[in-house]
This record gives structure tokens, sequence and C-alpha cells, in this order.
């Protein structure tokens, strides 16, 4: 008999285990911590070491032991504190596309008490000069395309360049001469609360921020996924003896890694937890079936929109997927039509969705299986070390059930914002951290993310929740990408419209849309304006659609 949600918790979390949750003081702040977790990643670290000629990473035809890995870790630690006067609390930033390099760089820089700083593959020179500006970086750790962006800017703040899987321009170093396997990692200090980590927001208006976390807050959050599949493990009924035996456990990487998802509950967990890291340089869905199939891929994380991409392709069906055992991620709540799409489509892949944020290291919310499936809305309930409260406008706890802000705490938070005091209080108030979702809690502790603040549609004083209208248009079998955003209206303040891209071959006009969506949610929620789209919608690095963008374009083709 499978145990209860607080059964398992108990189990999991209780005094003498593994995830045995203590009170601590973090940041000042009072906090929920996990006792036994390393102080330091680091430390972290040190448990790859044990693991030998296993494979850790996989890249096109290349496979990486997680010995050969952290020849390379110790190798590039060498070299930046000695050949590069890199010393605890500097910065180095890493930019470029999902290489093993990518891995081993991040791992060398916060291991010798380095900030490791991750810039955006995709962004522009002026962008990246931005970043580089403002993060005043010791060393750059870049491929091609990177390195030819950044000269520039890398020249006006006297950071040096060591660049990845090409010939280095003049004045640049290469990686093959700088990180030299047998060199021993130095030596350093580091204690849990030192920073750790920079990751830029997607900075969807103005500048990114950079979110600062410490290593007790990237242990935090790779000790809570962790716990979580630990309390998923206690939850599920024993396995039938007749059951065959499962594939070790794989993840593929399918977001970028200068991304939080792909760079801790991804990336991370598979350090810590000893597994096999397929990875993708670009998401291509035809080639992630076929790196499924080929490297038993147990787990795939990503948004929800990857997802949908698998199980609609043309192709699924050619591919033998029966390795998977969960399938979802998190970035955006799931439209319900896929969840059950996912629990139908995978033979042994249970979907699963988590919530959380850059400044959350990821770590949320998070629910699979049976309660996925009962709760599709939903994006789960939270272990012991994480506080959620809903609030008001004026910051006041709100009763079980009703809409507001969703508040959290934990030591898996962001300390702030680089160089931006000014952002970091408006966002991180008492130690708890605002994130601009609009949710609910139930009785039961399931929560329940409504919209973004931000992206909330004010329709004549009635709040449209994009993520609603959303939901309902999924369920359309046509539909197989729909953004939901606000248009202003000179009479309401704003209306709601949609941009959908259909399935191929499909047809649906926007009579037709509006029709099947009547019956499903409020007259005034049903968008005024549809558009349709000739190709897939914009996204960002992290596989958000581009709202703003959409909206523009429509606002503008209209004028």
């Amino acid at each position: 008999m499978s145990a209860t949600w607080e059964q398992a918790i108990a189990r999991v979390c209780g005094p003498g285990s593994p995830f045995e949750v203590a009170e601590a003081e973090v940041l000042g702040q009072p906090s929920r911590v996990f006792r036994h977790a390393p102080d330091t990643l680091r430390d972290l670290f040190g448990g790859a070491r044990t693991r030998g000629d296993a494979t850790f990473l996989v890249y096109e035809d290349e496979r990486w032991s997680f010995a050969e890995v952290m020849a390379h870790v110790d190798a590039l630690g060498d070299a930046l504190v000695h050949r590069y006067g890199v010393v605890a609390g500097d910065r180095v930033a890493i930019a470029m596309r999902n290489y093993p390099e990518w891995v081993v760089s991040f791992a060398a820089i916060v291991s010798v008490g380095a900030i490791s700083v991750s810039l955006n593959s995709l962004w522009t020179a002026d962008e990246l000069a931005f970043a580089i500006g403002d993060a005043t970086p010791t060393v750059l750790i870049a491929d091609a395309e990177r390195v030819s962006r950044s000269t520039a800017a890398c020249a006006a703040h006297r950071t040096r360049i060591v660049a990845v899987r090409c010939d280095p321009p003049d004045g640049c170093d290469a990686w093959n001469d700088v990180v030299v396997p047998r060199a021993a990692l130095p030596d350093v200090t580091i204690a849990p609360d030192d920073d750790a980590t920079i990751l830029y927001t997607s900075g969807t208006t103005g500048r990114p921020k950079g979110a600062v976390s410490t290593h007790r807050a990237v242990v935090s959050g790779v000790m809570g996924f962790a716990a979580r599949a630990a309390v998923q493990s206690a939850r599920a009924d024993a396995p039938s003896p007749d059951s065959p035996p499962s594939d070790p456990p794989a993840f593929i990487l399918i977001v970028p890694l200068f991304h939080v998802t792909g760079c801790v509950p991804v990336m991370m967990s598979c350090f810590a937890g000893g597994f096999k890291l397929v990875m993708m340089y670009r998401w291509d869905v035809d080639k992630a079936l076929e790196l499924i199939e080929r490297e038993r891929i147990t787990t795939l994380v990503g948004v929800p929109t990857q997802s949908w991409d698998l199980v609609n392709s043309p192709r699924f069906a050619d591919f033998d997927t029966s390795s998977l055992l969960s399938v979802g991620g998190g970035g955006a709540p799931a439209p319900p039509a896929l969840v059950g799409k996912v629990a139908r489509s995978f033979r042994n892949g249970a979907p699963q969705l988590g919530y959380g944020m850059t400044e959350t290291n990821a770590y949320g919310p998070n629910h699979s299986g049976a309660d996925y499936i009962a709760h599709p809305t939903s994006t789960g309930r939270v272990l012991p070390i994480m506080q959620i409260e809903i609030r008001d406008p004026d910051d006041r706890p709100v009763a079980i059930g009703e809409r507001g802000e969703i508040w959290f705490k934990g030591p898996n938070l962001i300390r702030g914002y680089w160089n931006r005091p000014d952002a970091t209080a408006e966002t991180i108030v008492d130690g708890w951290l605002r994130s601009g979702d609009i949710g609910r809690i139930d009785t039961e502790g399931f929560v329940y993310i409504e919209d973004r603040a931000k992206d909330m549609i004010l329709r004549g004083g009635e709040n449209v929740y994009g993520a609603e209208v959303e939901a309902a248009i999924y369920e359309h079998p046509a539909v197989h990408e729909a953004a939901v955003y606000g248009v202003p209206d000179d009479r309401l303040g704003e209306e709601v419209g949609v941009t959908v891209y259909l399935n191929t071959g499909q047809a649906l006009d926007e009579d037709g849309l509006r029709a099947f969506l009547a019956p499903k949610i409020a007259a005034f929620k049903i968008p005024r304006y549809v558009e349709f789209a000739g190709e897939p919608l914009p996204r960002n690095a992290a596989g958000k659609f581009l709202k703003r963008q959409l909206r523009d374009a429509f606002v503008a083709s209209r004028s």
C-alpha cells in the first residue's frame, strides 16, 4: 500500500534520515535546512571523485567519465588560481552553448571560491557587453561565437578569455593549453554563505538582473530535488516481482546550461547523484527522441512546450521511449490536456511539474504521477525546507483558497541581485522572496499558479489569467501552441488576445476557436483578438513564449 504525502515526508525528512530537516540561521534569518547537506559546492562535487570510470557526460560521439571530468575540473581550477590570479569572490564568466566544457568550467570556478557567472549564449554583443560590464569577470570562458561577440567588452574590462573548441584569436588562450590534466585542485577555504553563482534573469523588461546565490542556496536546491525524488519513491507502491528492472538513472539536457533549470535540477543533480547526463547542443525534437532510445534516458526535465513537442512529433511512435520514468519540468504551468497526453503516451513515464525560479534555484512546489493527474492545474506541494504564503497587495497573508502574490522562504533563495540593492530590497523582504506570480493554495497544500502578476490581463475590472485561457485553448486538438496576452483597449483598458500555431495539416478559424471555448470559460475571458501564426511561436532561451513580442507585433499590425 502506498504511503500518504504526510507519511512520506515524515519518513524522508524526519530525524535520522539523509534529508533530515532542522532549524538554522541563514543570512540572519531563521530557516529550515537539510541538516546533512554538504557545506559547499566543492564538497558536493567531491562525491564525483568516487565514481571513477562510470560514464558521466555524453555529447555527440564523446563520452566523458566522472574521473575525466574531475581531472579537467582540477586542471582548470589550478589554471584559474595560478595562471590568472583568481581569488575568492572574483567572478569568472561562462558564455557557450551546451558543451562538456561548460560543466567542467562551472565546477572548477565554484570549487576555487570564485563566482560562476552564467551568460546567455543567445545574447547579442551589446547584451554580452552589458553583463560583462556589470559582473566584471576576471576571466571569460567562451566558445567561438561568444568569443567574437565579447572581445571588445573583455578588452574594455581587462577580462582574460579562454576559447573553447576553436582556434583562439590574438590575445585569447586556448582551452587545451590552459586545461592540462594531472594538475591538482588548489586548496581554498569556502564558507556555506559565500557567493557561488550569478545567473541573469531573462530580462523581458529592461536590462537583466544578476541573481546571486550562495553555496548553501545552490546545495539546498540540489538537495531539495533529491529529497523530492525520495518522497516520490516512498509514496510509490513496491514494484511487482515480475516487473523488468529499470534502467540506470540517465538525464537528457534539453535546456541551456546557463538557465537555472539546466544548471541545478539537471546538471547538478547528475553530479550529486552520479547519474549519466546526455547533452544536447540545442533543442531538436527528433534528435531528442533518438537520444532517449539510444541512451535509455529515464528523466526528461524541460519546459512544458518541449514535452508537448515530443508527444506531438509525427515520429514519436518510431522510437522506444519505454525507459522514461519522469517527463516534465517547469518554467510555466502545463495545460491539463498535455498532462493527460503525457500520461497516455509514455509506457512507463509519469508526467511531472515543478515550479521554481532563478531566484529559488529552480526549487519549489512539485508533483508527479497520480497527484499530477488528479490535480492537473496545480504545480504541487512543497517539502519542509520551503515555506509559501499567499499575500494581498498590502503584503498580508490571505485565507486558504484566496488569490494573491506567491511569497517564498527557504535556504535555497538567492541572497539578492548583483549591484542592485534597489531590486534586492523590492524582491526580498525579511527573508521572504516575492515571486511576482499570482496564485492560491488549497486545503491539501497544493499550489496553483494563476499567472504572472505582470501578465495578468485587467479587462474592464475583471482579472483574466492567461494561463487559464491557454489551458482551455490547448484542449482543442488542432492547437499546437498558444500564447495569450493583453491588447490595449480604450474602453476596457485591455482586451484578451492570443496567437495560435496549429498542428500540421489542421484547420481552425477565429469563430471556431471561440465556439470551442464558449462552454469552457467565461465569455469575458474568450479572446477578442485571434492571430494564427504560420510558424512556431518565438521563445526565449528558457523556452518561454515571448508574449511581449507577440503582443507588440499584433498591435503594430492593427495600426
